[in-house]
């Protein structure tokens, strides 16, 4: 692994991705969103958790291509709008701290930061989506000619499934259950 923005991605970017994350589903917590805003804001950060899950997959396990870069750029915007859907709900029903606040800078910033970096390792695939001659597009979706190593994604998808997921569907879940509770 000589490319820097590979190993930048791949051990500085999604890490700080997850641990974001986990920072922020305890902000939730302390904040008692199933009692505030519900399983409706959590509904949100699973929807959140899909836009950015869906690159992240992708990227790690395919070629990334025209097609790839696509879908990411597609997500990443989709992402931001759901973003905004979700603060603009959140506070309306609890108090968002600094803290979680700063966290949720994180939370936007490091799918554009992927984006970028996936952009300059792919700078001809990406090209291709807007130009006519030149590097031709590839909208295939292939296997990564040389893997990842196993072991990494393994333990990235884990802890993206284990510590990321898991607690968003069970504050989901949370969320239901006090509705239920207060009916």
């Amino acid at each position: 692994m000589t490319d820097p923005t590979l190993v930048i991605l791949m051990y500085f970017v999604i890490p700080v991705w997850l641990v974001a994350g986990i920072a922020d589903w305890f902000c939730h917590r302390r904040s008692n969103i199933s009692a505030t805003s519900g399983a409706k804001e959590s509904f949100i950060h699973l929807l959140m958790f899909a836009e950015v899950g869906i690159p992240l997959i992708l990227v790690l396990i395919f070629e990334v291509n025209s097609l790839i870069i696509a879908i990411c750029i597609v997500l990443f915007f989709l992402h931001e709008l759901t973003a905004m859907w979700d603060v603009t709900y959140a506070v309306s029903k609890r108090r968002v701290g600094p803290v979680e606040q700063h966290i949720h800078s994180f939370l936007e910033m490091i799918p554009l930061l992927a984006l970028v970096l996936i952009i300059a390792r792919h700078w001809g695939q990406f090209t291709a989506l807007f130009t006519s001659g030149g590097f031709p597009p590839d909208f295939t979706l292939q296997l990564k000619a040389s893997p990842l190593p196993i072991t990494y994604l393994a333990t990235v998808l884990f802890i993206a499934l284990a510590l990321e997921f898991t607690p968003y569907l069970e504050e989901f879940i949370r969320g239901i259950r006090a509705k239920k509770d207060n009916t």
